[in-house]
C-alpha cells in the first residue's frame, strides 16, 4: 500500500510538472509574441521648377552646366528666335507710321495750304466788292428806268455769287487753320497706342530668348542640346532649390497612427550614415492604383497605402534628392 509519505510526493511532483508546464508555455508565448522590427523606407526630395520659353527657336548657347549652382536672376540660356527679330521690325515700322500720322493730325495743314487759303479769301472779298458796287450802280439806274430789270436781275445774282464764294473761301481758310477734327486726332493717337503695344509685345517674346533663373538653386538636369530646336513651353531645363528640402514615405492606414500631422521623428540616412530629425506636414492617399492589402486571407476589408511627407528641422546641405530615408519602426507580432 502507498504510504502517505509516497502520496505526499506524487502531489508534489504533480505540482512541479504543472508549474514546468506553465513556464514553458509562458517562455513559448515571450519566444513567440517578442518585439518585432519594421522599416519604412522613403527617400529625400527639393522643389524643382522646370525652365521653359514662351516662344520656339533654337538653342544658340547654354551659360550653365548640369550641377551648378545658380542665382535668381542668373542668365541660363540663350535662344535664337530669327522670326520674332522679323516681327519687331514689322511692328516698329507700324509704329513709325502711327506716330507720323498722328503727327499730321496734331499739326494741321502745312503753311502753304494755309496761305493759299487765305489768299482765296483775300480774292473773294476783292470780288464781293467789285460786284458791290456794280450792283449799286444798275440799282441807281433801275430806278431811273434806264436798265432793265433782266440787267438788274444779272448784276444782283452776281453779287449774291460774290458774297457766298466769300463766306466759302472764308471757311475754308478757318478750317486750315484749325486743322484735323479732334475725333481725327483721337483716332491717330490710338493707332499710335496700338502699334506701341504691338511692340511692347514683340519686345516682351524678345526677352523671353534670354532665360534666367526664376529662384537660387541647383542645375539638376539639361534636356535638349545647342542648335536644337525647341516649341513653346518645351522645358530646357530644370533647377532645384536645395534650401527647399522633404522626404516621403507610402505608408499603410493601419500604421498612420504613428505618424500624425506635426509629429517629429528621427530617420536614418544610409548615404549619410547619420540620422535627421523630420516633422510629418502632409498626407494623403495615393490613390486607388497604389496596392492594396488584405488584412486576412479571406478577405474583409483592405487596407490603403498613404503618403506621408515630413520636413526636415534643419536644412542639411549634404542631403540630396533621391537618397534613401529609413524609419525604424517597433510592433508586437
Amino acid at each position: 500500500m502507498t504510504t502517505v509519505k509516497e502520496q505526499k510526493m506524487n502531489t508534489y511532483l504533480a505540482l512541479a510538472v504543472l508549474v514546468g508546464v506553465i513556464a514553458v508555455v509562458c517562455i513559448i508565448g515571450i519566444i513567440t509574441f517578442h518585439k518585432e522590427t519594421e522599416y519604412i523606407q522613403g527617400q529625400a526630395e527639393v522643389t524643382e521648377y522646370r525652365v521653359s520659353s514662351k516662344v520656339p527657336g533654337r538653342i544658340l548657347e547654354y551659360k550653365v552646366q548640369e550641377g551648378q549652382k545658380v542665382r535668381k536672376g542668373d542668365t541660363l540660356a540663350i535662344l535664337e528666335a530669327p522670326e520674332v527679330e522679323a516681327k519687331k521690325a514689322q511692328a516698329e515700322a507700324v509704329e513709325q507710321q502711327a506716330l507720323a500720322l498722328s503727327a499730321k493730325a496734331q499739326a494741321g495743314a502745312r503753311k502753304p495750304q494755309i496761305d493759299g487759303a487765305y489768299e482765296m479769301w483775300q480774292k473773294s472779298k476783292v470780288g464781293v466788292d467789285i460786284a458791290e458796287k456794280s450792283f449799286n450802280r444798275i440799282s441807281n439806274l433801275y430806278q431811273d428806268g434806264v436798265v432793265s430789270a433782266q440787267k438788274y436781275d444779272e448784276v444782283k445774282a452776281q453779287y449774291d455769287a460774290a458774297i457766298a464764294t466769300e463766306r466759302a473761301a472764308r471757311s475754308q481758310y478757318r478750317l486750315a487753320l484749325d486743322g484735323a477734327q479732334e475725333e481725327d486726332k483721337d483716332m491717330a493717337a490710338a493707332k499710335v497706342l496700338q502699334a506701341q503695344g504691338a511692340v511692347a509685345e514683340v519686345n516682351s517674346y524678345i526677352h523671353e530668348t534670354v532665360l534666367t533663373a526664376y529662384a537660387d538653386g541647383e542645375v539638376t538636369e539639361i534636356f535638349p542640346h545647342i542648335g536644337e530646336l525647341v516649341g513653346t513651353g518645351a522645358p530646357i531645363m530644370n533647377v532645384a532649390q536645395m534650401d527647399d528640402q522633404w522626404t516621403t514615405f507610402n505608408v499603410r492606414e493601419d500604421c498612420l497612427s504613428e505618424f500624425p500631422m506635426g509629429y517629429e521623428f528621427d530617420a536614418y540616412v544610409p548615404a549619410l550614415d547619420r540620422n535627421i530629425r523630420l516633422k510629418v506636414s502632409y498626407m494623403k492617399d495615393i490613390g486607388d492604383f497604389a496596392a492594396w492589402k488584405a488584412t486576412k486571407e479571406t478577405g474583409q476589408y483592405d487596407l490603403k497605402t498613404f503618403e506621408v511627407r515630413a520636413m526636415p528641422l534643419s536644412a542639411s546641405s549634404d542631403l540630396r534628392p533621391g537618397m534613401s530615408v529609413v524609419v525604424k519602426r517597433e510592433h508586437r507580432r
